[in-house]
């Protein structure tokens, strides 16, 4: 990872549920996680890097993101969007 925008803190348990821990990983990476996966689903199943990674929408995207640079951002992202 290279430090700077392509970087976010995402908490493993979301602020609403009372989460504090946070992991350092790429921006696109956390927009991915918010857009396939409710607050309740990162509460209650994917609280942990292992269990996010094994996730088949989560691992896809990781296949495909780790082909571009380490500081690659998706500028047409549209940011908060929720599959549901």
């Amino acid at each position: 990872m290279v430090p700077g925008p392509s970087l976010n803190e995402h908490h493993l348990i979301p602020r609403t549920y009372g989460g504090r821990d946070t992991v350092t990983m790429h921006r696109v990476c956390h927009a991915k996680i918010h857009a396939v996966l409710s607050e309740a689903e990162l509460r209650d199943h994917y609280h942990t890097i292992a269990s996010l990674r094994a996730h088949p929408d989560i691992a896809a995207f990781l296949r495909w993101v780790s082909r571009k640079p380490p500081e690659f951002i998706d500028r047409h992202a549209s940011g908060r969007g929720r599959r549901r």
